[in-house]
């Protein structure tokens, strides 16, 4: 029987889909980079116009020049990073030889759901959560978009079933965020806990907090 366990010291490959909230994405890559783990990133075709109106930031297609330019805005030179063209189906995560720790897809498209849902893998991503569902590895999957609608639901139902965990980035307020950092850090760090990292100075729930003197 195939063992589902992440294989030590494998790679996590993290997909960003052309969803809003790209600086989740970013935040997800930093954090595995400054815990020293190694990350296959790819970046959607879409997911390079998203960069360039939330961040501003201009990310260079060539997988080695991206991988640069994202170390700076990082601010990281630990860990290792390989990135992957969108359409390249010849990429070593496309093959199910190649173990990872897992994939998370952030954020995720509801187009990339339904093809994913349908077993289309018309680019890399696809295919490699494909690859991910097949061979029984973790496959986290954190849709942004809202409201979802019937069709979405039942997509999602079908993902879940073949095995993915679907987290999306829903924030909470026990924890008392007084800044949108604050927030995209909770976001981050708790999807990253569905892959098994706990990463990010994030507080956790640990009883309801004693109320103050009364001025």
């Amino acid at each position: 029987m195939r063992s589902t366990e992440p294989a030590a010291g494998a790679p996590v490959l993290l997909a960003v889909c052309g969803a809003s909230a790209q600086v989740l994405a970013l935040r997800a890559l930093q954090w595995l980079l400054e815990a020293d783990q190694s990350v296959d990133l790819i970046l959607s075709r879409g997911a390079f116009e998203v960069w360039r109106a939330e961040l501003g930031i201009h990310l260079p297609v060539a997988p080695d020049e991206q991988a640069r330019v994202l170390r700076q805005h990082c601010g990281s030179d630990r860990g290792q990073l390989r990135c992957h063209r969108w359409n390249d189906q010849a990429a070593p995560p496309a093959s199910g030889s190649y173990c990872t720790r897992g994939m998370l897809i952030l954020p995720a498209t509801m187009g990339t759901v339904g093809r994913l849902a349908a077993g289309v893998a018309q680019d890399l991503i696809e295919r490699c959560a494909d690859v991910h569902l097949k061979e029984a590895r973790p496959l986290v999957i954190a849709p942004r978009e809202m409201p979802w609608n019937l069709i979405h639901l039942r997509n999602l139902t079908t993902l879940a079933e073949a095995g993915a965990r679907i987290a999306p980035p829903i924030p909470a307020w026990y924890h008392q965020p007084t800044s949108l950092d604050d927030m995209v850090d909770f976001l981050v760090a708790r999807i990253l806990d569905v892959l098994g990292y706990q990463l990010g100075d994030l507080r956790r729930w640990q009883g309801p907090i004693e109320p103050g003197p009364r001025p």
